[in-house]
């Protein structure tokens, strides 16, 4: 289960300290004029090194595109792209051969495969995610012909959140900082907080927050394609993700229908809601308003303070991790969010004939 996608299609290769990450995108259309400096630019949000606040591994991240792209246009033929790696340093992980870390990906890979790549993690990278940017960048621009823009950002991390919601917010400030916080002040005490975190060898969590605007009515299926399933699918394969939201989430368990109903009314022929409760989507189908949701992201698993785990042999022994980690997965992980969001849009788009 390496392809994502039912009619735009990614399928992705790789390993953390293999010679090169890339991936296959099928089903695009042709004639598409592609920006490679916004493509390119989503790269440069998502890969390591970037910030104080991420791992320092350093790594270039320049796509190379080997198929699929005529004189800067696609030819609706498989587009296939790599991203070379150059800043392995394989040697951190010499102890992890025979150990498996807590709440890693290390055991369950093991006993599924019989063998693992200790390496970064192999494919349980989070590193394998620039194939999603790659596919996700091209997606975003083929979607803003249609006047879709997605917008991530950061709205938790450890204990501190945003207040605002995303329409109270300048989204274009997002990137002004570097955990991608349109909340200056807020996105202050995040970085102290990730900075105090990283001194002390430790990891935090935090959450993520997804708008996307313009979609038209009448995306998604009503059974077994409902868009919001297939959004939850796509941000939860995202690596350290554990919880998704749409809308009211989970504090709609806490309200009565007469607060939660999402009233109807119309304005200038077209049909509105007046709360949007429901995330821009009803019965599995998006109903014009935006769509809005939170994905959780678990503190990562690699700390550098002494653990308690067991070996390949059932031993138990303590370690410490080596080698360079995200203290915080979320300021990295929004352009993937985004990714992975139009990449599930704009599949909607083609699945229901929507496409110019």
């Amino acid at each position: 289960m390496n392809t994502f996608g039912n009619i735009y299609r990614l399928t992705s290769f790789g390993e953390s300290h293999g010679k090169a990450v890339g991936g296959v995108i099928d089903g695009c259309p042709a004639g598409i004029e592609l920006n490679f400096k916004l493509i390119q630019d989503e790269l440069d949000r998502r890969k390591p090194g970037q910030s104080k606040v991420s791992t320092q591994r350093k790594e270039a991240d320049e796509v190379q595109f080997l198929s699929g792209i005529f004189e800067g246009k696609t030819t609706g033929t498989p587009i296939a792209f790599l991203v070379w790696n150059n800043d392995q340093k394989s040697s951190d992980y010499d102890n992890l051969h025979e150990i498996f870390r807590p709440s890693h990906a290390d055991l369950t890979y093991f006993a599924k495969y019989g063998l693992r790549d200790p390496r970064g993690g192999g494919r349980s990278s989070a590193r394998i995610t620039l194939s999603r940017v790659v596919a996700g960048a091209i997606a975003k621009q083929i979607l803003m012909l249609q006047g879709v823009m997605i917008n991530a950002y950061t709205s938790q991390v450890g204990n501190i959140k945003l207040s605002e919601t995303y329409s109270e917010l300048d989204l274009s400030a997002t990137e002004s900082n570097i955990v991608r916080c349109p909340n200056g002040e807020i996105a202050t005490q995040m970085i102290d907080l990730i900075q105090d975190v990283r001194k002390n060898g430790n990891t935090v969590g935090g959450v993520v927050s997804c708008v996307a605007k313009n979609v038209p009515i009448g995306l998604g299926e009503p059974e077994f394609l409902k868009l919001h399933a297939e959004l939850g699918r796509a941000v939860l394969s995202i690596n350290a993700a554990k919880a998704f939201e749409l809308g009211s989430g989970f504090s709609s368990a806490e309200m009565f229908g007469n607060q939660h109903n999402d009233s109807f009314f119309s304005e200038q022929n077209v049909i509105k809601t007046r709360t949007n409760n429901s995330g821009g989507i009803q019965g599995g189908i998006s109903n014009g308003m935006d769509i809005y949701f939170r994905v959780a992201f678990k503190p990562v698993a690699t700390i550098i303070t002494e653990q308690e785990t067991v070996d390949i042999h059932s031993n138990n022994v303590k370690f410490s991790a080596k080698g360079r980690h995200d203290p915080c997965v979320v300021p990295r992980a929004v352009p993937i969010v985004e990714a992975m969001t139009a990449m599930v849009l704009l599949d909607f788009f083609l699945l229901n004939k929507r496409f110019l």
